[in-house]
């Protein structure tokens, strides 16, 4: 069942109203077609009149290059689109009848676990996913299932439940899996200016029962990577003192296709022993259109067999471990095009210049006696900042509304636990947002500011709509 609703009953509208020249032939004959909205139409309209009605629907959507909220790649070259064109018929899942398709995945897999210092690339277990949503669960499921064989003397009963600990600014993913799954999730609130896990509070949240801790390169809610190092250093001593051996999944949506890049003396990946798995999101700063992921597993060890399934399908002996089953091959043709295109050195350069671009955009807007900076986008090339102390007038509700009137996709939301008393508004810099345009949003937020401090008091917003932007 859809998880929205439509529209019915009386006032209904019955159909789309029809512009007489998108019958070309025989405009006066166009005005009498009236294409119903939510059942299937009676018979067949012409191509380019059903592509217009489409076309004109989708105007009212906002513009991707100017939506600051999302981290999904929103611009790739033609060439790119025109690879991804070639390969759209082809099902990812088809491995026999697309081995080359195949090949590529599998070399995309090799070059992450080299560019995350796996000890052994060719040993590294790596699977395309459609996000680093489906990656996620997959590294959590390995989790799970490690430990579930580790405690088959006591697991499953009523008695045991196993937990995830992690921070309480983790993407949504997590809270689904430890929901979907039946997992306990222990989450280490926010406290102060701290806006992501400390080490010592997780290690003291993990027991005998704790399938692994998730630490995120790059939190959502304000670009700053989690201390991968310090938990793992604390996760070691816990070892030390009780004999519990916690595995770590890096949750790299976007910052493992940065800090490789930007901050290579960070030690973060397959060089900290503990690291069991780490994921990105190809499609996030890996510069790829929507729609693909990657999860990777150190070793063997770190991926139960029994989790991969081997599929006798269309003629062919398929290994595969995905929640899903058929998907485009063409995300993973335009992964293995932008490695290929940029090489080390191109991606270094594409990085560094959003990085430029929101640490300009940050100290600008820190400048201004209204907002306050929660981060300076120096991590990933995100950025964070609330009203100053003393602006009574608006709030970040208000700035988000006005920006948008001038085409401005700026999110406003509350953190979490126990931050909720903090809103905040976050700006994410892609490849394709220019310092030119970030001129063109500092001009518009000049232009609104005078007129919000002319406001008795912030206008308000209902709770239900403070999101916190999690993707």
């Amino acid at each position: 069942m859809a998880l929205h609703k439509g529209t019915s009953g009386k006032g209904a509208r019955r159909g789309y109203s029809v512009n007489p020249f998108y019958s070309e032939a025989d405009p006066v004959a166009a005005m009498a077609i009236e294409p119903p909205r939510t059942r299937l139409p009676d018979g067949p309209m012409m191509p380019d009149a059903a592509r217009q009605f489409v076309h004109d629907e989708l105007m009212l959507d906002g513009n991707a290059r100017l939506n600051l909220a999302t981290f999904v790649t929103t611009w790739m070259e033609p060439q790119a689109s025109a690879l991804m064109s070639e390969c759209r018929d082809k099902n990812m899942i088809d491995k026999d009848e697309y081995p080359r398709t195949a090949e590529l995945e599998q070399r995309c897999v090799t070059m992450l676990a080299d560019l995350w210092h796996a000890p052994d690339p060719a040993a590294v277990v790596g699977c395309s996913t459609t996000g680093s949503s489906e990656a996620c669960m997959l590294a959590g499921l390995a989790f799970k299932r490690r430990w579930a064989l580790a405690n088959a003397d006591r697991y499953p009963s009523r008695e045991v439940r196993p937990n995830l600990v992690m921070g309480a600014n983790v993407q949504v993913c997590w809270e689904k899996f430890c929901n979907f799954w039946e997992v306990e999730a222990r989450q280490v609130p926010l406290e102060g200016e701290r806006f992501h896990l400390d080490p010592a509070a997780a290690a003291e949240l993990c027991d005998a029962d704790t399938i692994g801790v998730v630490t995120v390169l790059g939190s959502t809610f304000d670009g700053s990577y989690e201390p991968v190092g310090e938990v793992c250093a604390a996760l070691d001593a816990l070892q030390e003192r009780t004999g519990l051996d916690i595995p770590v999944h890096v949750d790299g949506a976007s910052g493992a296709m940065i800090a490789p890049f930007l901050d290579e003396d960070l030690v973060w990946d397959f060089r900290l022993p503990r690291v069991a798995s780490v994921n990105t999101s190809g499609h996030k700063y890996g510069l790829v259109y929507p729609g693909v992921g990657w999860a990777l597993w150190r070793d063997r060890a770190a991926l139960p067999e029994e989790l991969v399934f081997r599929v006798n399908y269309l003629g062919g002996d398929m290994p595969t471990f995905a929640l899903n089953f058929s998907r485009p091959g063409a995300q993973v043709a335009a992964q293995y095009y932008t490695f290929l295109r940029l090489g080390r050195e191109g991606f270094r350069a594409v990085q560094q210049n959003a990085r430029d671009v929101a640490c300009t955009l940050a100290r600008r807007i820190g400048e201004l006696d209204d907002f306050r900076l929660l981060s300076q986008g120096d991590e990933l090339p995100v950025f964070a900042f609330t009203t100053a102390g003393h602006v009574t007038n608006f709030d970040v509700f208000d700035v988000s509304r006005r920006l948008r009137e001038h085409g401005w996709l700026v999110p406003a939301y509350t953190l979490p636990p126990h931050r909720e008393d903090l809103a905040v508004l976050r700006i994410v810099c892609r490849n394709g947002f220019s310092l030119d345009l970030g001129e063109m949003l500092l001009a518009d937020l000049d232009a609104i500011i005078p007129e919000l401090r002319q406001q008795s008091a912030p206008l308000g917003r209902p709770e239900s709509v403070a999101t916190a932007f999690h993707h």
